[in-house]
């Protein structure tokens, strides 16, 4: 079963994607479908979205479904099984060498699923790099207005197309018609968006980072109260890493979404609500700047972690918005 407005919408990302797309009501009903799809025996994923591990654990419910941790051995993955790769990660914003895990998948005769979702069409190709099946939230930067539900599979194979297909009619994941109009309305200016808000990110996470690194900073500069409260600033982009995958990877940025880490968990607690530009969300990839405390949606990452989704706004008043808040928490 199809529509127009999801065909329209499935058929532009099969471009930008490079495979065939199958949509979905959700990002979690893309990865229920994958899974559907695949029925491994075991599945190797790291903490990223708890979302995905809600998924998970209905096929541990009802199939038996294993989870093992993503840096499990080899040994432990055999035929059909599943890596499920989300990088960047949710919500730090760092980045895995996906090539390295295709590797590691294939050796097995088990299966790469690239959650992509942080790294749009334009940051990241997972297909060059082994994944077999590339997810998204399409929630997020394919509709990037905060305003649709959606999530999108794609896939090189016929066959896994096809059963994709077969298998959301009877799950009852189809795409609605407004989402599918909303989709092809956003996918107008992806591109834009994206390279927009990548670049704020960039701009900002520069500020930051040198902020926090500068040596004896005056007292009641800028760099003083970022040194007060800020502890860690988590991107690709500050990543170190062993030889030069990730640039190979992410070519043109490293994505609009970071985390910051505070000093004490008051910090984290009072500072979106110290925010002029930053909504306090759960959300994110939309045009508008977002801020999460982030244990408030997911008890198990650390309390003093708040997650940035950047928009489209200037970036001297994000950083001006960001300091003034800083000198706030720092008296």
């Amino acid at each position: 079963m199809s529509a127009p407005n999801p065909t329209r919408f499935e058929t532009i990302l099969s471009s930008l994607l490079h495979g065939q797309v199958i949509s979905y009501s959700s990002g979690l009903s893309a990865l229920h479908g994958a899974l559907t799809l695949l029925n491994p025996r075991r599945i190797s994923v790291g903490d990223g979205y708890h979302g995905c591990h809600g998924v998970i654990a209905l096929f541990t419910r009802l199939t038996g479904l294993q989870k093992l941790p993503l840096d499990c051995s080899p040994d432990q993955l055999e035929q059909g099984d599943v890596i499920l790769l989300e990088t960047p990660v949710n919500p730090q914003g760092t980045a895995f060498d996906i090539a390295s895990y295709a590797a590691k998948a294939h050796a097995r005769g088990a299966y790469l699923i690239v959650d992509s979702t942080f790294a749009p069409p334009g940051l990241q190709e997972p297909f060059q790099f082994g994944a077999d099946i590339i997810m998204h939230s399409g929630t997020k930067y394919f509709g990037g207005h905060s305003d649709m539900l959606c999530g999108v599979l794609a896939t090189n194979r016929d066959d896994w197309a096809a059963q994709l297909k077969s298998d959301r009619l009877f799950i009852g994941t189809v795409m609605g018609s407004m989402e599918g109009w909303l989709g092809v309305r956003s996918l107008r200016t992806l591109e834009i968006r994206v390279q927009r808000q990548s670049e704020n990110a960039a701009h900002l996470i520069s500020w930051l980072d040198a902020a926090l690194h500068a040596p004896h900073p005056t007292p009641n500069s800028d760099e003083a109260a970022v040194q007060a409260v800020l502890g860690e600033v988590l991107h690709a982009s500050l990543q170190k890493v062993e030889g030069d995958w990730l640039q190979k990877q992410m070519p043109h940025g490293f994505g609009p979404v970071f985390s910051i880490v505070m000093k004490e968990m008051r910090f984290a607690r009072e500072l979106p609500s110290k925010l002029h530009f930053f909504q306090h969300a759960t959300s994110l990839g939309g045009v508008e700047t977002l801020i999460e405390w982030r244990t408030m949606t997911d008890a198990t990452v650390d309390r003093k972690l708040l997650r940035i989704s950047i928009g489209l706004e200037n970036w001297e008043d994000l950083k001006a918005d960001m300091a003034r808040a800083f000198h706030e928490l720092a008296k």
